[in-house]
């Protein structure tokens, strides 16, 4: 009797491993979910494992005198900055939909967002996220983004 309850457990175990390892890799979708969840916790162990090396990010906005605005970052200055924002602050990205384009080895999930800040909304925009499937894992290689204090509602 005792082994057939260590099988079952060690069964719901390894099914339960299985279902996490299979979480972050089995739809674009459950990617960006997955690099929200971290980007929140601020996880830049996972955060960093999400996107491939030399993976860029850029942000397109308007300046001051209504041109156009481009900044090019790279995804390892961005995991410095998710670091060092303060414990005391807080902050929520919230989704309010996903496009997704998938066609075999390559994704392109878009989500219009609106962004908080210590509760109070500091801008919105839309996310653009390029992903490629390696190995059967969806990774990060290009994302960016949009933002506006206008229209936030």
């Amino acid at each position: 009797m005792m082994k057939r309850i260590l099988s079952v457990a060690f069964f719901l175990i390894n099914m339960t491993v299985f279902a996490q390892a299979e979480k972050s890799s089995d739809s674009p979708k459950q990617l960006v979910l997955d690099f929200f969840e971290a980007f929140h916790a601020q996880d830049t162990v996972k955060l960093k494992n999400f996107a491939v090396e030399g993976t860029i990010l850029q942000s397109v906005s308007m300046d001051a005198e209504g041109n156009t605005k481009l900044s090019t970052d790279d995804y390892s200055k961005f995991i410095k900055s998710i670091a060092s924002i303060p414990a005391e602050a807080s902050f929520q990205e919230k989704l309010h939909e996903f496009r997704i384009e998938e066609n075999g080895l390559l994704a392109t999930v878009t989500t219009p967002y609106s962004f908080y800040y210590n509760g109070n909304l500091s801008h919105c925009g839309v996310n653009s996220f390029e992903l490629v499937k390696f190995n059967d894992v969806w990774k990060i290689t290009y994302l960016i983004d949009t933002r506006t204090k206008e229209n936030c509602d």
